[in-house]
């Protein structure tokens, strides 16, 4: 009976510390949260409802509340914990494999050469976008067929400039792509009629249309989806530790919406859950966080700090936006989208 008293207590004391999670010394996790501070990426412009700095020049978007999340899920709040570092698109990478960002937040799209050549890691999806073209209504253009011989405006070195050369070469249709690394200046050209239309992805469009200098009425977006893409956050690869958290906290803005968490109710949530998984979520009971290697209330501080999903799409690009973008794909499966949290166990 000894014996077997002590093969038990043995195999709880394994249990126990297999539950908490050892972050590897060479992970990014490890190295932020010896820092105290997570350097996220931001726009050096604006990317209407994703990055964009408003009258008072505070940073907002869903891009910047995605990072605001990560950084109250490592820290327990974003106040003073978070830098939002503006960088182009071409920046993207070399910023993110020299230290100068943690991790980039910043709408980018899944392709294979950027999982292959340049050791990048996705994390699961988050937001599904069209790519399409915004026209000025009086062209009088209902396709992108009927800009032959005219000239597109599209952001350098980003998946939308390739997505657009393959649509016209595929399409047979001869126009020219005026390229542009800042995102302002891209609209600008645009506005300025340098070119004949602007393409990005649907969300962009429709924002750039509320702030069209000369109206709203005067621009149409054409019908024609040259590609979609899966937008992800992206880690160097090879990081498993630092990956983990960019999937969960994903997850967890999805369960939070799931189970109508809220960032206005979730201290009632956590003072009565209504479940052990609920309690186990929002840190009551021990595991969520230790396997990470975080705080195990860190889910908690996200939503009391940012919201869940849905707060977050509404208040950027949604209806309690100027932008007012049905969230479609981009909803919970159940309410008619591709996206689902993970299972907290």
């Amino acid at each position: 009976m000894k014996r077997l008293s002590l093969g038990l207590m043995a195999t709880t004391m394994l249990t126990a510390v297999s539950a908490q999670a050892q972050v590897a010394e060479d992970s990014r996790l490890k190295t932020v949260l010896e820092r105290g501070s997570l350097l996220c990426s931001g726009h050096n412009g604006s990317f209407l409802g994703f990055a964009e700095v408003d009258d008072q020049g505070n940073w907002k978007g869903v891009d910047i509340d995605l990072c605001r999340a990560l950084s109250a899920g490592l820290f327990g709040t974003s106040e003073g914990n978070l830098e939002i570092v503006p960088i182009s698109w071409a920046q993207r990478w070399p910023a993110l494999q020299s230290g100068d960002i943690d991790v980039v937040i910043k709408v980018s799209g899944w392709t294979q050469s950027r999982d292959t050549e340049l050791n990048l890691a996705y994390s699961t999806p988050y937001f599904i976008g069209a790519f399409q073209a915004m026209a000025k209504a009086d062209l009088g253009a209902e396709s992108i067929a009927d800009l032959d011989g005219g000239t597109l405006c599209v952001g350098a070195g980003t998946s939308t400039e390739r997505a657009t050369a393959t649509f016209l070469e595929t399409h047979d249709i001869e126009a020219e792509l005026l390229t542009f690394e800042n995102g302002d200046e891209l609209r600008k050209a645009y506005y300025d009629g340098r070119c004949d239309a602007l393409v990005e992805w649907a969300p962009s469009l429709a924002a750039g249309r509320v702030d069209a200098p000369d109206g709203a009425e005067n621009h149409v977006i054409l019908p024609d989806v040259i590609a979609l893409e899966a937008e992800g956050i992206i880690v160097p690869e090879g990081d498993a530790d630092w990956l983990d958290v960019q999937n969960w906290m994903l997850s967890s803005l999805w369960f939070a919406e799931m189970e109508g968490i809220t960032s206005k109710n979730v201290d009632k949530f956590k003072a009565n859950p209504p479940s052990e998984t609920i309690a186990k979520f929002l840190g009551n009971t021990p595991g969520y966080g230790d396997r990470l290697g975080l705080d195990n209330d860190w889910a908690y501080n996200m939503i009391k700090d940012v919201g869940n999903m849905a707060e977050i799409y509404d208040r950027n690009i949604g209806s309690g936006s100027p932008y007012d973008l049905p969230r479609g794909i981009n909803a919970l499966y159940n309410e008619g989208g591709v996206f689902y949290p993970f299972i907290v166990d």
